[in-house]
Formats: C-alpha cells, sequence, structure tokens
C-alpha cells in the first residue's frame, strides 16, 4: 500500500490540505496527516485553517519523524493558505524532511503558497518547472524563478505543484494518478462525478 504524508499548520487552506487528504484515502492510499504548527493534543495536535475550521491530526511531526524518519512516504504534500505556508515554512526540521524525501526520489507535491513559500527554501524547484499562486513566485529564491510556469498545475518529475483553491481537485487527482495508476485514478473520477 501506498502512503502519504499531508503537513497541516495552522492557516491552512481548507480545501486544499483536505482535498488531498479525501481523494487519496478514496485511492486506497495510506494518509497521515501531521500537525507541524498549533496547539498540543495528548500526542496529536489541534491545527486551525484560515476559515476558522479545527481539525485533529493524527499525529505531530515530531511523532511523525520517530514513526517514520528512516521510512519516508510514498508521497508528501504541503497544502496553502498564506499564513500556512509562512507556518510551514518556518519549520526547519520540515524543511530538512522534505529534502530527504525529495533526495530518496518520493513524490513531492505543493500547493498556493507552498511551491514558493515552503519548497523556494529548499533545494528541491532547482531546475524544475514549478507553479504557484499567481504572484507568489517572487517569495523563492532567484534561481527558481526561471521555471515557474502560470498554468494551474504542473508536474515534471516527482515534482507536483500547483495553484491554488481552485485546482485541488486537479491536483489532487493527479497525486492519485501517480501514487495509485490511472485505473484507480478512473474509479475515483467517476465516482466523484457520479450525483
Amino acid at each position: 500500500m501506498k502512503t502519504a504524508a499531508v503537513f497541516f499548520a495552522d492557516g491552512f487552506e481548507d480545501i486544499e490540505a483536505l482535498s488531498p487528504v479525501d481523494y487519496l484515502r478514496r485511492a486506497k492510499v495510506e494518509v497521515i496527516t501531521v500537525g507541524v504548527k498549533g496547539k498540543a493534543f495528548n500526542d496529536t495536535m489541534i491545527v486551525t485553517s484560515s476559515h476558522n475550521v479545527q481539525m485533529v491530526m493524527d499525529m505531530t511531526l515530531d511523532s511523525y519523524l520517530q514513526k517514520f524518519g528512516n521510512s519516508i512516504p510514498d508521497c508528501v504534500v504541503c497544502p496553502g493558505g498564506a499564513r500556512g505556508a509562512v507556518n510551514l515554512s518556518e519549520c526547519t526540521t520540515l524543511l530538512t524532511h522534505l529534502e530527504k524525501a525529495w533526495s530518496e526520489g518520493r513524490l513531492v507535491a505543493a500547493i498556493c503558497a507552498s511551491p514558493a513559500v515552503v519548497l523556494g527554501k529548499t533545494n528541491i524547484p532547482a531546475g524544475k518547472k514549478w507553479t504557484c499562486y499567481p504572484g507568489m513566485e517572487g517569495e523563492s529564491k532567484a534561481e527558481y524563478k526561471s521555471g515557474y510556469s502560470n498554468k494551474v498545475f504542473v508536474t515534471d518529475g516527482n515534482l507536483v505543484t500547483s495553484r491554488g483553491p481552485g485546482a485541488a481537485e486537479e491536483f489532487s487527482m493527479e497525486l492519485v494518478r501517480i501514487l495509485a495508476g490511472d485505473e484507480v485514478y478512473q474509479k475515483v473520477h467517476d465516482s466523484s462525478q457520479q450525483r
């Protein structure tokens, strides 16, 4: 079974964070929600979205690293939300983990502000095509700007990036396609279109 970790911090954008969790779980990918910045709650964390929705995470970043430190999931995901992305980007432990995932050939995905604000602080976008929320591209390192594209979402090797909330479904379905294959992608797509 494929695994994915989605990293949440206070200020995350609801649809950008929950769409990958929802669609990947529909595709039978084991998804772990990881609290990076929020309020401690037992061994987990309560994280508050940009729309003031509180969510209990599966585990904190520390618990996650103790469990998965040497066996990184197949996919790591950074949702957007301006404040959420900044909160993720300020966690050097997370940035190091993302770079480790990248160096080990895992799928790294980010949406909205996070491609520029979070991944832009790492070496991940080097030489890659990527996109982000329009106007946020200037938040990345100067040398990454030449790879910026204004497309809705961009897949370049093991890097998947997307523009924002309106692209959350396409972004999530691209992760399903890569992690679960075309047949599962089609099943999830078809079931989400039924009324």
